[in-house]
């Protein structure tokens, strides 16, 4: 499972997840990519998940990137603890997904192995996705800004 080696702080504030990506929206290294349409955290084994889902589906073929990191740690308390007490421990690690971010990138396989590795990744997570390509994202990147 993804997670960081050491952090400066423990735990965290929640934050806000408003507004879209200003960085990582770009296919930097492979021809296609799946690109979050919804705002969400996505957890560490959910990224596993979505990886072992498209290197199974590819088989020893292509290459794939994962262009997000769970370094958000999030706390819970335990079952049936009363208020108060303090913050509870961290129980696992999310990478905050704004609209517009790139989450992975393929290349090295045609088309429509690359489109329906994606599409599998895309069930794993907790957010909307579109698979799109390399010229298609750059064309409505540059469209927007």
């Amino acid at each position: 499972m993804l997670m960081p080696k050491r952090v400066k702080h423990r735990k965290q504030f929640r934050g806000t997840m408003a507004g879209k990506v200003t960085r990582g929206n770009r296919i930097t290294y492979g021809e296609f990519g799946l690109v979050a349409a919804s705002p969400a955290w996505v957890k560490s084994n959910q990224i596993e998940a979505a990886r072992v889902a498209m290197t199974r589906y590819v088989r020893r073929g292509g290459k794939i990137w994962i262009k997000i990191f769970p370094d958000k740690p999030i706390t819970a308390k335990p079952a049936e603890t009363r208020m108060g007490s303090g913050k509870g421990s961290v129980e696992y690690w999310v990478s905050v997904v704004k609209p517009g971010r790139v989450l992975f990138e393929i290349s090295g396989v045609d088309e429509s192995v690359a489109r329906e590795a994606l599409r599998l990744a895309m069930h794993k997570l907790p957010c909307k996705c579109k698979i799109v390509s390399r010229e298609e994202l750059d064309a409505i990147v540059d469209a927007k800004g």
